[in-house]
């Protein structure tokens, strides 16, 4: 098939889209497609060809990409572009999308994962991976998707608020300790904390003025990181997340050795069932469709205390969701080949 491999754009999570999308990229090129690699934002600006001929470019448009440790310069992403339009989607994205069999989204975080590009595709025709707009835009508002499941999955205590620099003090005044603070609508651990005092409390709100005006304050559990992916409405084994410094943040998540990650997790048959019932309760509930991935906290009773859940899960070298899979007996390669076969199913069902 001819497949375009969406990444960057322009959010936080740009560069690990980016790393996701060149790998994904180069193993459906491996399993014989015309997969080629386009960055949202930026398009073909680079490309000196005629659009329709990305697919025969060498390596699929592909360079040599990992995660930074820290975040990405979007400004000089911004000043970068040549096309100052206002447009998300860069030169030629959507003429090339079109082309396609079917587009491969490897966006990450409130640029692709929020439902906004899904919708501009269904209005388009253009068939393309993973969950519906409406299910990725409910997943992504982490104040939504707990209201919707907290009816049938265990949740820490929560509550979301918008507010302005000045209602700071009072706010952490208030917050029952400890707590965690992130961004309603942010992925990647981007921006989150776990505030013991006052003080860490009200610098968790400043830095989160960066991220939008809305945060969640979620009641610290402390218990072991557990996280489930799901393929085909199914979940897979659930891995382990033990950090060897701090918690599971953004450098934890994208440099190699920075946390270790078992799979399948050392936990009773019983964690292993709740954890695969409740991660399935939430895809079912949010009607995503495709994959995902769900966050846990277990405590020493066994009880999961859902976090959130991910419609475009990591797919770097060190992203769970392909170790999850690899422990259930699905190569890397076979991964995103049945993404794509299960997506082209489910819309052509109507079922996402």
């Amino acid at each position: 098939m001819r497949i375009v491999v969406l990444a960057g754009g322009l959010s936080m999570e740009r560069n690990v889209s980016l790393s996701s999308g060149t790998r994904i990229c180069r193993a459906l090129r491996a399993r014989g497609h015309q997969a080629a690699l386009v960055d949202l934002f930026l398009g073909l600006e680079g490309y000196d060809g005629a659009p329709e001929s990305i697919f025969d470019a060498p390596d699929g448009l592909c360079g040599d990409f990992s995660v930074a440790p820290e975040e990405p310069d979007l400004d000089a992403v911004r000043a970068s572009r040549r096309d100052k339009s206002a447009s998300m989607f860069g030169k030629d994205v959507l003429r090339v999308c079109a082309m396609a069999d079917v587009v491969f989204i490897a966006l990450h975080g409130a640029c692709g994962e929020d439902g906004r590009v899904q919708a501009a595709f269904d209005l388009l025709g253009i068939p393309y991976t993973g969950s519906g707009y409406l299910g990725s835009a409910i997943a992504m508002d982490k104040d939504l998707t707990k209201r919707l499941v907290a009816p049938y999955v265990t949740t820490a205590k929560w509550r979301a608020l918008k507010y302005t620099a000045d209602e700071i003090d009072a706010i952490a005044d208030e917050t029952e300790l400890p707590c965690v603070v992130k961004p309603n609508a942010n992925g990647s651990s981007i921006g989150v904390t776990i505030a013991h005092t006052r003080g860490e409390v009200a610098a968790a709100l400043t830095e989160c003025l960066h991220f939008g005006a809305q945060v969640v304050i979620e009641q610290y559990i402390h218990g072991r990181e557990l996280q489930v992916g799901i393929l085909d409405g199914k979940a897979l084994p659930a891995i382990e997340i033990i950090p060897k410094t701090g918690f599971y943040d953004y450098a934890n998540k994208y440099q190699a050795g920075a946390a270790e990650e078992v799979c399948p997790a050392p936990i009773p048959a019983e964690w292993e069932e709740k954890l695969r019932s409740a991660t399935e309760t939430v895809f079912r509930v949010l009607k995503l469709s495709v994959y995902s991935r769900a966050d846990f906290i277990v405590t020493e009773d066994g009880t999961p205390y859902f976090l959130e859940i991910n419609t475009l899960p990591g797919m770097t070298p060190t992203s769970l969701v392909p170790q999850e899979a690899a422990a259930a007996g699905i190569g890397y390669g076979e991964l995103c080949e049945r993404i794509v076969t299960s997506s082209l199913r489910a819309r052509k069902e109507g079922r996402a």
